[in-house]
């Protein structure tokens, strides 16, 4: 018998029985919506690596306005010795207000974290960093235009994946401050 073989097929049944999506599209995004009982929508598109515009790309090739969809920026918090990081999401299409995050964190200011600290934190390379799923718990904040809509959009984990989900699901995933941080 092949082991491989007989190893993956439980692999699968352990899935099947927990009722998780097929094995292409595990992230752990998807795995932390899973675990808590979550259902979200899971919509792959064909993403172009030249494409620096991550969020817009999914929009357009989804063919969403981007308006429901949302990024996932990492933020520093300088805090005495050693930074904090937090997680802003907010539509696409905005861009961020810093003071607005930095007083919805309770602190007096927030700057952009660098591309290689965002991904080391998170877990998540850039343009694929999903509010849920990273590698630890970062404190969230969700823009509050998002209240606006039954269903969003945000990364599934990996570039050319978005999630739908209510944005109140995402509240209760990620713990999320609801505040107006776009402009």
């Amino acid at each position: 018998m092949n082991i491989g073989y007989a190893a993956e097929i439980i692999f699968v049944l352990w899935n099947d029985q927990l009722l998780l999506p097929s094995l292409n599209s595990m992230t752990p995004a998807i795995r932390c919506a899973e675990k808590a009982g979550i259902e979200v929508g899971l919509h792959h598109y064909s993403h172009d690596p030249s494409n620096r515009h991550y969020g817009l790309e999914a929009a357009e090739a989804l063919g969403v306005s981007p308006e429901l969809v949302f990024k996932t920026l990492v933020l520093e918090i300088l805090n005495s010795d050693k930074p904090l990081y937090a997680l802003a999401v907010l539509p696409v299409a905005k861009t961020l207000n810093l003071k607005a995050i930095a007083a919805a964190l309770g602190y007096k200011s927030a700057m952009m974290a660098t591309p290689a600290n965002a991904e080391r934190v998170t877990g998540y390379i850039r343009g694929g960093i999903s509010p849920l799923g990273t590698r630890s718990r970062l404190d969230t904040v969700l823009d509050a235009s998002s209240s606006e809509f039954n269903c969003i959009y945000c990364s599934g984990g990996k570039r050319g994946l978005d999630i739908s989900i209510s944005s109140s699901d995402l509240v209760r995933l990620t713990n999320a401050t609801i505040a107006p941080i776009a402009k």
